[in-house]
């Protein structure tokens, strides 16, 4: 038993240490892909930290103008301590991709630990493959942002809160608390955690578990500073300009063309075809053993979540805590299969290599949907505006509110239409675009830069090309962007 443990272990370091590798590939690639937005967002919190002063609980994006661009977001623990590595680093992508690699390796031993804790060995390799090879969980783990940290918190703190219901030890308790306390810091919606907490406790103490103090601490010592810090972001988002909340607004109720899109989308690039059909084997094959519905009930609790929050799961990043769970699933059900079906070494190796080759292969090609250079030009426009303007102008961008060109300039400014600072759209005619350009205008805004993506808009809105025509001088244009200087407004 020892013999097959060791070598389970060794396995499993080895399937940790090529993902691991995997994740460092490229990893100082600038933020061009289909997520570079909100990187850009996240990275510009960073260096605004860095640049204008460590205020921790005043995050700072860079597309509210001339004002200071307070807004509220999660704990922003991930760009503060990029900032704290600017200054002896200097400003790099890897950092802060880097940090999300980080938490990702802390996250294997705990989700390993855990299925085989649920399940056995066998199940535990296999969860931890999927888990590792997944193309939603590849991006999210390379990405400038909180999502995965959130995720790692997470596993970690429920495998440590099994731990204490377990064996009773304070330390463990302590541990699951602050651990499942950060993860709600860094990312509110990984509170579905919840679910299988809740469950972990009735199946270990049934109803007795409310009458002990200790869990109720618990859940003071994890709601309590996520629930302050959240209370604080919403009171900054409602007292300063542009007045935005990261997240606000996604408790929206779809119609089932929507959720049929999200279904198709986590089928194929959240996590394979080939993943999806083993986590749906898995489903029906689930194990009855104790903790066995672990699982499901995160399940459930995730997909009254995507439900719930129709409008916010636009965003794919809040499908990735699926991924473990479809990963546990889908190694149990590997674990059975090649049990009942392949107990012949032969065989075995056969099933094995078949899975590993084919699920590797689907990843990789869907996670390639995800490194699409969709901002390319964004980017090589951020780039020449650091060259066309000095620090203390002020830009307006037609950009489709992607504030990538804002943190490859470096310079502060609005999207444009904006509406008290946040996106606003295409116009609705000549006139809107006209009376926003000339609001802006009015705030000490200097320049106006088009994507090739709005370039239509000279054409579509012709009094508007007119008046810019009049009101600004074109400096640059190339077919990925156009940049003009605007006229001081008349006093």
């Amino acid at each position: 038993m020892n013999q097959l443990r060791d070598r389970g272990h060794r396995i499993a370091i080895a399937i940790a240490v090529a993902a691991v590798g995997l994740r460092l590939i490229q990893l100082t690639e600038p933020f061009i892909d289909l997520w570079s937005w909100r990187q850009s967002d996240v990275a510009a919190i960073a260096r605004n930290f860095s640049e204008r002063g460590f205020h921790f609980a005043y995050p700072q994006i860079d597309w509210a103008g001339d004002a200071p661009g307070y807004v509220g977001t999660e704990f922003p623990l991930l760009p503060f301590a990029a900032a704290l590595s600017y200054k002896f680093l200097g400003v790099h992508e890897w950092i802060g991709r880097l940090e999300s690699v980080l938490f990702f390796t802390a996250s294997l031993p705990f989700f390993y630990l855990l299925v085989r804790r649920i399940f056995d060995e066998s199940a535990a390799l296999w969860a931890l493959f999927f888990y590792c090879v997944a193309p939603l969980c590849i991006v999210a783990s390379r990405a400038f942002m909180p999502d995965i940290p959130s995720l790692a918190l997470s596993l970690a703190g429920l495998y440590v809160y099994l731990r204490w219901l377990e064996e009773n030890k304070v330390r463990f308790l302590v541990c699951a608390s602050l651990l499942i306390g950060v993860s709600l810091l860094l990312k509110l919606p990984s509170a579905i955690i919840g679910a299988p907490l809740l469950y972990l406790s009735w199946e270990r103490r049934g109803i007795a578990i409310l009458r002990r103090p200790a869990f109720w601490c618990f859940g003071v010592i994890a709601l309590l500073p996520a629930a302050a810090w959240y209370w604080h972001a919403y009171h900054t988002a409602q007292t300063y300009y542009p007045y935005h909340f990261f997240g606000g607004g996604g408790l929206q109720i779809k119609n089932p063309e929507w959720y049929g899109r999200i279904l198709a989308q986590t089928a194929t690039c959240t996590l394979t075809p080939l993943l999806s059909a083993l986590a749906l084997v898995g489903f029906f094959l689930f194990d009855r053993r104790k903790y066995g519905h672990v699982f499901l009930w995160w399940l459930e609790g995730r997909s009254l979540f995507i439900y719930v929050v129709g409008w916010g799961n636009r965003h794919q990043w809040y499908q990735l805590p699926l991924v473990p769970i479809a990963a546990a699933l889908a190694g149990c059900a590997c674990s059975r299969l090649q049990d009942r079906f392949f107990s012949p070494r032969p065989r075995r190796i056969a099933f094995v290599m078949f899975i590993v080759i084919s699920v590797s292969g689907l990843s990789f090609a869907y996670a390639g949907y995800y490194y699409v250079p969709a901002a390319a030009s964004t980017r090589d426009l951020g780039l020449e505006l650091q060259t066309k303007t000095v620090p203390t102008d002020l830009i307006i961008a037609a950009d489709n509110g992607d504030p990538t060109v804002f943190y490859y300039a470096h310079r502060r400014g609005w999207h444009f239409l904006e509406r008290e600072g946040i996106y606003d759209g295409n116009p609705s005619d000549s006139q809107e675009a006209i009376a926003d350009l000339e609001e802006l205008r009015g705030r000490r805004a200097t320049h106006l830069v088009l994507t090739a993506d709005t370039f239509w808009w000279l054409d579509y809105y012709p009094e508007f090309a007119q008046h810019l025509r009049e009101s600004a001088t074109l400096i640059e244009a190339t077919p990925e962007f156009k940049i003009y200087r605007l006229r001081p407004a008349a006093k």
